[in-house]
């Protein structure tokens, strides 16, 4: 069952939104669909007659439902708009939970809203959107911490001093060295986030990346980061995984390894944005070509005792990492006060006044 359908136009030579009517030959077609079956959001790029009404995919094998996902991990039933002001599409997503439902009677409350994000189509690759979180969010930014051309050696994790970790805003960048990528063996086994038993799982070329939302004893931890395969005839494809295993010791939690393969272009560099929130991580890699959303329920990395680590479990390769790390403030979402709004004047008992004679007027009239 599809829900939450979205159908909206993309530019293929701008930065910019686009405003729905807009049409042409610069302009690609996104539909988008939510699937009750397996509660993830898919999408895919067409072309759109307006004289016929129909819109024809690009690619069959990965139309909606098939192929690309807003995002790999726990985000559902989203939504676009367009923002008229700034000239943006900005996407709304849905964040479930991941714990027991017991849990969430006891809360007393259950899912929310992620971060907004812009949507724009990726010029570079051609064949998946960017998405970036809102411009606002930098405004939440305190102090920051650098951490520049940091040697992440084979196996080892290193502590990044930020001070308390829940609530963060991540960029950090990767390079590997080229030589020893040149040398490293190809292997014909194949790769999947899902399936390859995490972020503990060596390879000659990954995992490597960060630890968010960990105690000082690494007994919880959700490691995000990279992976990269060199595959026959010396092809490297690279995935950006999110692991959930071991972000809880508690266990009443679903802890699942989510991610997906990532386009990397020639001489780009590995790159990720991670937000966290207390029991929210969403990450964006190589500029939002591919996102992944986590739900997680640490009782240890909580509050003071949550902590920040770069880590490379990387066999036969060191990686060479920059860092800046924000802390965030909250947003201090407040009850809306008319005397903020423009419309102010214009509240209940105003629309009351305005609509009551209408109502009198049937009365009347039917009784009569």
């Amino acid at each position: 069952m599809w829900e939450c359908v979205d159908f909206y136009p993309v530019s293929k030579t701008s930065d910019k939104g686009l405003d729905t009517s807009a049409n042409g030959p610069d302009v690609k077609h996104v539909v988008k669909a939510s699937l009750d079956d397996d509660r993830n959001d898919y999408y895919a790029f067409g072309t759109y007659d307006e004289k016929t009404g129909k819109w024809v995919p690009d690619n069959q094998k990965i139309d909606v439902g098939i192929g690309i996902r807003y995002d790999y991990g726990k985000f559902y039933a989203s939504k676009t708009f367009y923002d008229q002001n700034k000239g943006r599409r900005v996407l709304w997503g849905w964040i479930g939970e991941s714990d027991s439902e017991s849990a969430d009677v006891q809360k007393g409350w259950a899912s929310l809203q992620g971060i907004p994000r812009t949507v724009l189509f990726d010029q570079k690759t051609g064949s998946n959107l960017l998405q970036w979180p809102v411009e606002e969010i930098e405004k939440l930014r305190l102090s920051s911490k650098d951490f520049n051309k940091v040697e992440v050696k084979a196996g080892s994790v290193e502590p990044l001093q930020v001070g308390t970790a829940t609530q963060l805003d991540i960029v950090a960048e990767f390079e590997l060295d080229k030589k020893v990528l040149e040398s490293v063996a190809e292997s014909n086994e194949a790769f999947s986030c899902n399936t390859s038993g995490g972020a503990a799982k060596r390879g000659a070329l990954g995992p490597f990346g960060l630890l968010v939302l960990a105690d000082e004893s690494l007994s919880e931890q959700t490691p995000v980061y990279f992976y990269v395969a060199k595959g026959p005839g010396g092809i490297v494809d690279t995935f950006f995984c999110a692991d959930q295993t071991r972000s809880s010791v508690a266990n009443d939690v679903r802890k699942e390894i989510t991610g997906s393969y990532i386009p990397v272009l020639k001489d780009e560099k590995l790159s990720v944005r991670i937000l966290v929130d207390h029991s929210i991580v969403e990450s964006f890699a190589q500029g939002g070509r591919t996102t992944i959303t986590n739900r997680i329920y640490p009782t240890k990395a909580i509050y003071g005792a949550a902590r920040l680590f770069v880590f490379n479990n990387a066999t036969e390769i060191s990686v060479t990492a920059s860092i800046k790390v924000w802390q965030l403030n909250s947003a201090f979402i407040r009850p809306y006060h008319q005397d903020e709004s423009s419309l102010a004047s214009f509240n209940h008992v105003t629309f009351i006044k305005l609509i009551a004679p209408f109502f009198i007027f049937l009365t009347l009239f039917f009784v009569r």
